[in-house]
Order: structure tokens, then C-alpha cells, then sequence
């Protein structure tokens, strides 16, 4: 553990409470992609299986408790709760396109061929696309709204200080998790254009507005 890695999941269980609670206070998912949260979801239960057959830390164990159920709860009001406010229309990307390729490339490039070790890969490659659908629904619509820039801005620095645990331990204790690491810089990549856009706009109290596609 180290300061960026705590840093990272405080970032993360902060975007997910900032989801919640939009959705809770305007009793509307309008704006949020769905299919981001049903990947989220995937990612979440596909990694975490090692809850029932390693036990690393309490601190671990709780992190990962919560994750679980705040994303299967995230996905019951969007597609149940407060369905009717879900914006389906412009939720529309194709999760086959996501799914397929990293589902493959799970079995071909991880670190044993277990089923454990293949669910890992899985989840990690799929987290570094998984925020690809709520970017299409926002260039799709041309805009987001104030509260959730904040949820995409700290779910960027989630993984932004995560690079940043990684290079630490990497100095600290020479090790270096291939596949972890350039999963975590694609998903980064994925975020710097959102980050200009937050700093420039949202964060000077203007509201997030793209060109709409043609």
C-alpha cells in the first residue's frame, strides 16, 4: 500500500458516491450510460472472485465489497428503479464491439491460463474500455451535466494516480504488472481530452458542451 494507491481508491469510491447520489437526488439517470454501468459491474465481479478464496486485508475486502454492491445497485436504478428516465436512445453503443476483442484477448495474453487468472484479465482489459459507451452518449448528445463531469473526472484520476502507484512500486519494489499497467494507460488516454474539457470549461462554472456529431 502507498499514498497513491490509497489516493487512487478514495478517487474511485468517490466518483461511484457521486453517481449514487445524482441519481438518487434528482430521482433520474437521465445522462448516464447504462451499458458503462452493466460493464462496470462485469468488471467488478469478474475480478473480484478472489473474494471467496484469498484473503489479503480487511482494507481489501471491504474496498472490494463495496465496489460490488454500489455497481449492481448503480445498474438496479437505472434500468429498474428509474427506468423511465434512462435515455436508451442515445445509449446505443455496441457492447459486442467491446466485449468480443477483449474476451479474446483475455485468453490469449495473461499471466496463467486458470480460469481465475483469465476472469482477472478479463476484468482489466474490459475496465479500460468500459467508460466508452458513457463518452459515446455524451458526444452523442453534445453534452453532460455539471455532476456528471465530476463522476468521469475523478474516475480519470482513479486511474491516473493508480500509473502513479505503479511507477512507485515499480522503483520500491521492482515490480511491474504488464497487463495491469498498459490497460491503465489506455484508459487514461481515453480520459485526456475529458480532463481538458473539465478544466476549461466545467471547473470555470461553464457546462461541458461538445460539437454535435454530424
Amino acid at each position: 500500500m502507498n499514498v497513491f494507491r490509497i489516493l487512487g481508491d478514495v478517487s474511485h469510491l468517490l466518483a461511484i458516491i457521486i453517481l449514487l447520489l445524482k441519481i438518487l437526488k434528482s430521482k433520474s439517470c437521465a445522462g448516464i450510460s447504462g451499458k458503462s454501468q452493466i460493464l462496470f459491474a462485469l468488471v467488478f465481479t469478474t475480478r473480484y472472485l478472489d473474494l471467496f478464496t484469498t484473503f489479503i486485508s480487511v482494507y481489501n475486502t471491504v474496498m472490494k465489497v463495496i465496489f460490488l454492491i454500489c455497481a449492481y445497485v448503480t445498474v438496479y436504478m437505472i434500468y429498474v428503479k428509474f427506468r423511465k428516465t434512462f435515455d436508451s436512445e442515445n445509449d446505443s453503443f455496441r457492447l459486442e464491439f467491446l466485449l468480443v476483442p477483449v474476451t479474446g484477448l483475455s485468453f490469449l495474453e495473461n499471466h496463467s491460463f486458470t480460469p481465475l487468472e483469465i476472469l482477472w484479465t478479463f476484468s482489466i482489459y474490459l475496465e479500460s474500455v468500459a467508460i466508452l459507451p458513457q463518452l459515446f452518449m455524451i458526444s452523442k448528445t453534445g453534452e453532460a451535466e455539471t455532476i456528471t463531469t465530476h463522476y468521469l473526472f475523478f474516475l480519470g484520476l482513479y486511474r491516473a494516480l493508480y500509473i502513479a502507484n505503479w511507477v512507485w512500486r515499480y522503483h520500491t519494489e521492482n515490480f511491474y504488472d504488464q497487463i495491469a499497467v498498459v490497460s491503465g494507460v489506455v484508459q487514461t488516454i481515453f480520459y485526456c481530452d475529458f480532463f481538458y474539457l473539465y478544466v476549461t470549461k466545467v471547473l470555470k462554472g461553464k457546462k461541458l458542451s461538445l460539437p454535435m456529431p454530424v
